[in-house]
């Protein structure tokens, strides 16, 4: 496992060095001027120029691009041109927000994917067929900002027995804090349960008509055994690699979610760095969620080999 892990490094390096570059090359081709913003519409030229000179926008983009890289090494990410305050500060109070909705959605799509993909491949009900597929179908059809808007207006308005949304911290008060999380976890985690659960079915299915299911079933060995014991460990390779990439889409699909539920955390933050122009933060934090995605794929990676010597093997 260790040479196998050793084998899928570089790679990985290489995608952080290719995705820095272009991050960093991307924010400068976007119009606006930080400088400006900085120095306010009836600022004089000179002005401009001063705090350009000051944040270090005149030197030439490699060297910006080398200075940034050097930061990053160090753990010296510097203060914020508009925000306010040291870009570390700001990225560790809102990463906290960010990954407890993530982690919260990862169990909301482990849970509701299973259930769907278990029923729906074993459910001799064709109601409880046709629920699920019903069910999967809308929410991958129902974009996560119409989902979210219909969670509020049933749950918070209709209802009244959820928040609208907001955040409470765990560590001031658990139950609280899981009102205000449930429904924006829900929201995020429908479309990646969706395609969890049907990934799943297709699977067990697959599994549960191989020749040996078959003559074990003819023998007289349990369906439950059946399912748990060999249908179930053989479709969860490719299942484990999907998680993966549905962990990802999480991260991304969080930055729509806090705004509708006004969850303060790194995708308010990702907002108000993109409308002030603050190449810092928003550099580092689109960095920060590439770094954590090539991470969960690789271990992703990882764990499917554990599962599959064969990859190791490979």
């Amino acid at each position: 496992m260790r040479s196998y892990l050793l084998r899928r490094l570089p790679s990985a390096l290489l995608v952080l060095f290719a995705a820095s570059f272009l991050i960093f090359t991307i924010l400068r081709l976007v119009p606006g001027d930080p400088a400006t913003s900085l120095a306010g519409p009836d600022a004089s030229p000179a002005t401009v120029a001063a705090i350009r000179d000051r944040l270090g926008l005149d030197a030439p983009l490699l060297s910006q691009y080398a200075y940034w890289i050097g930061s990053l090494l160090t753990g010296d990410l510097g203060p914020s041109y508009a925000i306010g305050g040291e870009v570390s500060d700001l990225i560790g109070d809102g990463l906290g927000a960010t990954t407890e909705l993530t982690l919260a959605a990862l169990l909301f799509v482990i849970v509701l994917g299973t259930a769907f993909g278990i029923l729906g491949a074993t459910s001799r009900s064709r109601w409880i067929r046709s629920a699920i597929r019903i069910t999967t179908t809308a929410a991958l059809a129902v974009p996560p900002f119409v989902s979210g808007v219909l969670l509020v207006v049933l749950f918070a308005v209709v209802l009244g027995v959820l928040p609208p949304g907001g955040r409470v911290a765990f560590l001031d008060a658990p139950d609280l804090a899981a009102q205000y999380l449930l429904l924006p976890a829900l929201c995020l985690a429908l479309p990646s349960a969706a395609v969890l659960g049907r990934y799943l079915k297709d699977g067990i299915e697959r599994a549960l008509a191989e020749d040996y299911i078959r003559t074990a079933t003819a023998a007289g060995v349990a369906p439950r055994r059946l399912l748990w014991r060999h249908a179930l460990p053989g479709a969860l390779p490719p299942v484990v690699t999907l998680l993966g990439m549905q962990t990802g889409h999480l991260l991304g699909g969080a930055v729509l979610v806090e705004a509708i539920f006004a969850w303060p955390g790194l995708g308010q933050l990702a907002e108000q760095g993109l409308q002030r122009r603050d190449y810092p933060v928003v550099q580092d934090l689109l960095l920060l969620l590439v770094a954590v995605f090539v991470v969960v794929q690789l271990l992703t990676d990882l764990v499917y080999a554990w599962l599959d010597p064969r990859i190791r093997w490979e």
